[in-house]
């Protein structure tokens, strides 16, 4: 006994040595995997309804990475993202919080597997390396150095090489070609946001390897705006806010006039059909000039989802695609905790319908803006849609990659 107690003693030092240097794994859940090609989740007639409660909350549980720290060098084909910045919008603050309200709202995502049924794709089980790279580090203090650092790591992961290649054409076997004009076939960013200001950068990072990009943006606000109208632009900073991000995105040449489509969710009114107010008809008239079609709200009352899915699709055509969904667009029936909220939106249903009527897309990167979790319900009514969404977003990613072939 005498001999094994300095045995004990020095098995216990060199314990200690190595949970000192190895003491991330420590910290890590029980189920984490360290190094991933894919999340652990069920698949076809697997055990499904496992403890989705447990472990750090990440987006639908996936692997968290830290992409823009110690894990400079980790690959990924979709990465989600987190902007946490509210310091544009002009009403209601706490946008902030949304990456973190979005997580826990995905939480239950995968509690029967995430096999999509409409789409029948299972995105996380689909071969595609998918992690959650936590938040950019964004200051509250300075908006044009918060600007900066989104853009900044938003262009990090971006150009990161991707984890899969392309691979060759399901119809045809032949190789796919990348869409992106630097000739380098990029991961997709799903962003987190954050109001909408957020876009602006992301814009800037998207044109670094895209060029001029058409936009997909469902909104129940323009967004648009002239600086001198909204917000009346008292300083250069002030003149960038979540109403003026996409005017400076047009004159900065960051999207492609006249390709753009902008769902503008306005009820019927018997004088004039509109949801937000305007200073006026220019407003409409600074919208068209920016290069974005409106589809209003009450149109779905006349043609129907599959109507919006067919504008839609006639004006983006087969380019590639940068997807931008404030949860505003949703009315505050489904998601009240938004920053400006405007009744006689759609449905989330509604939504999620017109999401899946975008298969086939070629969607390089996408955002969800506006969650302000402070103004939800104790049911997670808003934070919950907004994890909805993006799955369906993820879920079209996973079906069509972002290359074609060469002609």
């Amino acid at each position: 006994m005498k001999l094994l107690a300095p045995l004990c003693a020095i098995c216990s030092l060199v314990g200690l040595v190595i949970a000192h240097e190895d003491h991330d794994e420590l910290q890590m859940p029980l189920d984490y995997v360290r190094y991933p090609y894919q999340a652990r989740y069920p698949g076809d007639n697997d055990v499904t309804a496992d403890s989705i409660f447990s472990g750090i909350t990440t987006f639908a549980r996936l692997p968290w990475v830290q992409c823009l720290g110690k894990d400079k060098a980790a690959t990924f084909d979709i990465a989600f993202i987190g902007a946490p910045f509210d310091t544009g919008t002009s009403y209601r603050p706490g946008a902030r919080f949304g990456p973190a309200g979005i997580r826990a709202g995905s939480r239950r995502l995968t509690l029967y597997g995430g096999y999509n049924v409409p789409l029948e794709v299972n995105p996380f089980l689909s071969g595609l390396k998918i992690v959650d790279c936590g938040d950019i580090p964004v200051t509250p203090y300075d908006n044009k150095y918060a600007i900066k650092q989104i853009e900044d790591g938003h262009k990090e992961l971006l150009h990161r090489p991707t984890f899969s290649p392309l691979g060759n054409d399901s119809v045809t076997g032949e190789p796919l070609k990348t869409i992106a004009l630097d000739g380098k076939h990029h991961p997709r960013v799903v962003t987190l946001g954050g109001d909408h200001t957020i876009v602006l950068p992301l814009l800037r990072s998207i044109y670094s390897a895209y060029g001029a990009i058409s936009v997909i943006h469902f909104d129940s606000h323009l967004d648009t705006w002239k600086p001198q109208v909204f917000g009346g632009a008292p300083s250069d900073q002030a003149a960038i806010n979540h109403g003026t991000y996409f005017y400076w995105a047009s004159q900065e040449g960051l999207i492609r006039n006249g390709s753009s489509i902008a769902s503008i969710f306005f009820p019927f009114y018997p004088h004039g059909a509109i949801r937000t107010t305007l200073s006026g008809p220019a407003d409409y008239e600074n919208d068209d000039a920016s290069g974005f079609q409106r589809i209003e709200a009450r149109e779905i009352d006349t043609i129907g989802t599959d109507g919006i899915i067919k504008k839609i699709r006639d004006t983006v055509g087969d380019r590639p695609v940068y997807l931008s969904i404030d949860i505003d667009s949703i009315d505050p029936a489904f998601a009240p905790a938004t920053g400006t909220p405007e009744t006689g939106g759609w449905s989330t249903r509604e939504l999620r319908t017109i999401l899946r009527g975008l298969d086939g897309l070629h969607i390089v990167s996408a955002d969800i803006v506006e969650v302000a979790p402070a103004y939800d319900t104790n049911a997670e009514l808003t934070t919950m849609a907004a994890a909805d969404v993006l799955f369906e977003v993820i879920s079209v990613m996973a079906k069509t990659p972002l290359g074609k072939v060469a002609n």
